[in-house]
């Protein structure tokens, strides 16, 4: 894809100046001139902003997002971590309790980055802007499509004076996340809905910036409290990561019947009554930076646009718009990454003006998406009052053997690097298939299980004494 192809009139809208849309300008600017529209006025600084209020919680992006993000953008991984963003290895800087027990702190090959969303967003969106073939068009909204039920030409916006007019495209990407429009849309031009889904375990969850203790900054782990969705009562987890500046950001969540509050004073007490201490403990430790951020939209929600019986050509939707996925687990950011990859892949292999390319890209897309979902849904169907009818017979034989693996990667590395690709989204769960490990899923642990947080010497002394 050359920059002759690029000046060759094509034209790209992109809605949504979150990280799936920047992350999908870019993927598609060797090939067009995109038009990047937002509802905000982006900050030239990493900043809040206010279409992105679940920036005040825990974002982490795992090593098969930050790989994709990397190929679109080389170098930006370098950027950020010289702006304090932390790499992390996986599973040796992750202090972890699942259902099934401590997981020990293997060696392995897997990372994540560590940042403020703020810091993140800001480092990704100069990069992006910084090229010549994507224009920033902010404060301006998007009102709905310029098209039919067979095209899509164009997209109708409102300015920051409210002037409307239309921007016409060869292709129109949304990227406007949950909030997106695009049903609505799609049937305004006459199509027929598409198959959704909806899966909530009712979690509300709060989350708190620290100074974190200063025996701390040259390196400390992340700490990942996971609920249990099989257990009794509500699910009750938390997370700490330490990002930029010296801080720690940590988010607690639960379930109907205990979700957190957003009273400053009930955060630690909160923590003290998760599945063991050690996160009140870290935090009792650390000097309170702001107040406690809560947030109640957290349900996992899917449209099945890949499954359309009629889809427009012009039109793609990915990121948050296609599929949303409870926070705890981390995949919002990788899915994006991975989703704008795969776009770019399509074009390069297929062409820009192969037939139904617009259905080709929807179906890429679908490939991030389902491994993310699966993830996901496959803990949050067992909460009470998740979905209508409850976890379906493959759901629960896909959860007891889930189990069955975490339990025994509790007690064997190998096991447990074979998780961790999955979860770290380099792999797609098949990997977990493999008879190697169904075997060893036969056998069970290998060593017993830990007593309590495996956390070195020097980290339990510098935090609480010992």
């Amino acid at each position: 894809m050359s920059d002759r192809s690029a000046r060759s009139g094509r034209s790209v809208v992109v809605l949504g100046g979150g990280l799936a849309g920047v992350l999908t300008a870019q993927a598609l600017s060797a090939v067009a001139h995109v038009t990047l529209v937002e509802r905000d006025v982006l900050p030239a600084q990493p900043a809040p902003r206010r279409g992105l209020p679940q920036a005040r919680h825990v974002h982490l992006l795992w090593s098969g997002g930050a790989d994709a993000m990397e190929e679109l953008l080389p170098g930006v991984t370098h950027r950020l971590l010289a702006r304090g963003a932390r790499r992390l290895a996986l599973p040796d800087d992750m202090v972890g309790l699942s259902p099934q027990g401590w997981f020990r702190r293997w060696a392995g090959a897997h990372y994540m980055l560590l940042s403020s969303r703020d810091l993140l967003d800001a480092t990704v969106r100069a990069q992006v802007l910084a090229c010549d073939r994507v224009t920033l068009r902010q404060g301006t909204e998007a009102l709905g499509l310029v098209g039919d039920a067979s095209k899509v030409i164009g997209v109708r916006v409102r300015d920051g004076d409210g002037v409307r007019y239309a921007l016409r495209a060869d292709l129109v990407v949304d990227a406007t996340g949950r909030a997106s429009r695009a049903p609505a849309w799609l049937r305004d031009l006459g199509l027929p809905p598409v198959p959704q889904r909806t899966v909530s375990s009712g979690l509300v969850y709060a989350s708190r910036l620290f100074r974190a203790p200063k025996a701390t900054h040259d390196g400390f782990p992340a700490v990942n409290i996971q609920a249990d969705p099989r257990g009794l009562g509500p699910g009750r987890a938390g997370t700490l990561i330490p990002v930029e500046g010296g801080r720690w950001h940590v988010t607690l969540s639960g379930t109907t019947g205990g979700e957190p509050t957003r009273g400053n004073d009930a955060f630690e007490r909160f923590a003290r009554g998760l599945r063991h201490p050690v996160l009140a403990d870290l935090i009792s430790r650390a000097e309170p930076l702001e107040d406690v951020a809560l947030t109640r939209t957290t349900a996992n929600r899917r449209h099945y646009y890949e499954r359309a019986r009629r889809w427009p050509e012009g039109f793609v939707a990915l990121g948050d718009a296609v599929a949303a996925y409870n926070p705890t687990y981390g995949q919002g950011m990788s899915v994006a990454a991975q989703s704008a990859r795969a776009v770019r892949a399509v074009v390069r292999s297929r062409g820009w003006e192969t037939p139904g390319l617009a259905r080709h890209l929807q179906r890429a897309v679908a490939g991030p998406v389902s491994v993310a979902w699966s993830m996901a849904t496959s803990q949050d169907v067992f909460y009470p009052g998740a979905t209508p009818h409850g976890p379906t017979l493959r759901e629960r034989a896909s959860a007891a053997y889930l189990d069955r693996l975490l339990h025994t990667a509790t007690g064997n590395g190998r096991i447990a690097r074979e998780v961790t690709r999955v979860t770290s989204m380099e792999h797609g769960p098949l990997l977990l298939l493999k008879p190697s490990v169904l075997l060893a899923a036969a056998r069970g642990p290998l060593r017993p299980p830990l007593t309590g947080p495996p956390l070195t010497r020097g980290e339990r002394e510098a935090v609480v004494g010992g």
